[in-house]
């Protein structure tokens, strides 16, 4: 079987499922053809366009993109009422030629898309009678996010079963729904498995706590650094010392750096590409509650504080987690502090999150993707 993964990176949890997804094909033997910066297609400068737009816009004012997630949410169900379609199925429409010379060339048996805007483009193709493979779109947040159900993809595979109806809802044909969950590079596994190596991160003994943004930084890390550091005095904690994951937010790396120039309990670093060998050696985690970094956790069964959710969509993902026990999300930086520290000094605490990511989350998500994949592959033969 050959398979061509389609990804942009807006943000890093696309890319990172769509690598969890080329992992698992590669083990079981296919051939895999990864495109993680889908957009350069039609130009190297089109993808870095987009995606800085999209990250400036998370990093610098993310009040703004909260505005225009918003928007988009109500500019989708007004078109779905009316059945029309969006700018941004027009605009990915415009890459149509690009993709179909890929896929002729190719010789592809499917084409696996974790982002929404290659799958508005096959929607586009289809609407123009392009002779396609097996598509299938992958849903990286626990939830629909806008314009999904106007793309028409042959299948829809989404996080969690409590996922079908919100899809189905929006419109996206419930026939094509397969709830399963959202695939992770095979770096991420449970760490009760895995023995950590802190000679990988550079981190030090003692009991870790990890600060991740995501891969723009976004979140009031420093805030949370110092609500953190109070409560070590507080409650007279001198073995735990923080890791703070920057991303690509070098303005917040600055920042952070100078002010803990002198602070043997605060390590700061930039972007990091072995993102699994940090999670694995912390003892407690905080997060912004993205899908892939909430899946990736509960995969490796780490204690996690969601920091507060920059869009609807993970905002909805941290219902989930904290609906069924993976995750607590307390409203205000002082509370995710000193829960933090509950959580980290409770045994059982630990025990009974653990339990929950267990029962809710598989480990091996992308293997059963791939063997999903080969039966609808099959079946269209």
């Amino acid at each position: 079987m050959k398979v061509l993964v389609l990804s942009c990176a807006t943000g890093g949890g696309h890319n990172a499922a769509g690598r969890g997804i080329c992992d698992a094909l590669e083990q079981r033997g296919h051939t895999v053809d990864f495109r993680g910066d889908y957009l350069s297609l039609a130009g190297k400068g089109t993808d870095k366009i987009v995606c800085g737009l999209y990250v400036g816009s998370v990093t610098v004012c993310p009040r703004v993109f909260k505005c225009v997630y918003h928007i988009g949410r109500a500019v989708s169900t007004f078109n779905r009422r009316l059945n029309i379609k969006s700018p941004v199925y027009y605009v990915n429409g415009l890459m149509g030629k690009y993709l179909a010379e890929l896929i002729e060339k190719g010789g592809y048996d499917a084409v696996v898309m974790p982002h929404l805007f290659p799958a508005e483009t096959i929607t586009w193709m289809k609407a123009k009678n392009y002779r396609l493979p097996v598509t299938v779109a992958l849903g990286t947040d626990y939830t629909c996010i806008p314009f999904w159900e106007e793309t028409d993809c042959d299948y829809y595979i989404v996080p969690h079963e409590d996922c079908v109806e919100d899809f189905a809802g929006r419109g996206v044909k419930r026939e094509k729904i397969i709830p399963l969950g959202i695939p992770a590079p095979k770096a991420f596994s449970s760490s009760d498995s895995v023995k950590a190596d802190r000679t990988l991160t550079g981190i030090g003994p003692g009991r870790n706590i990890l600060v991740m943004g995501g891969s723009m930084g976004a979140g009031r890390l420093p805030q949370l650094i110092r609500a953190l550091k109070r409560e070590f005095v507080k409650n007279g904690i001198d073995d735990v010392r923080i890791t703070v994951v920057c991303g690509k937010n070098r303005k917040l790396y600055r920042r952070l750096r100078l002010f803990h120039m002198k602070d043997d309990k605060v390590t700061v670093v930039k972007y990091i590409n072995n993102v699994a060998e940090y999670m694995r050696t912390c003892d407690l985690l905080y997060t912004k509650p993205g899908g892939l970094t909430s899946t990736q956790s509960a995969i490796m069964r780490i204690p996690t504080i969601f920091m507060e959710p920059i869009s609807d969509c993970e905002k909805a993902n941290c219902e989930i987690f904290v609906k069924y026990g993976m995750a607590l999300a307390p409203e205000s930086i002082e509370e995710m502090a000193k829960e933090g520290m509950m959580l980290l000094e409770s045994k059982e605490m630990q025990k009974n999150m653990k339990a929950a990511q267990s029962s809710v989350i598989e480990d091996n998500c992308a293997q059963r993707f791939v063997e999903i994949l080969e039966g609808l592959v099959n079946k269209n033969v």
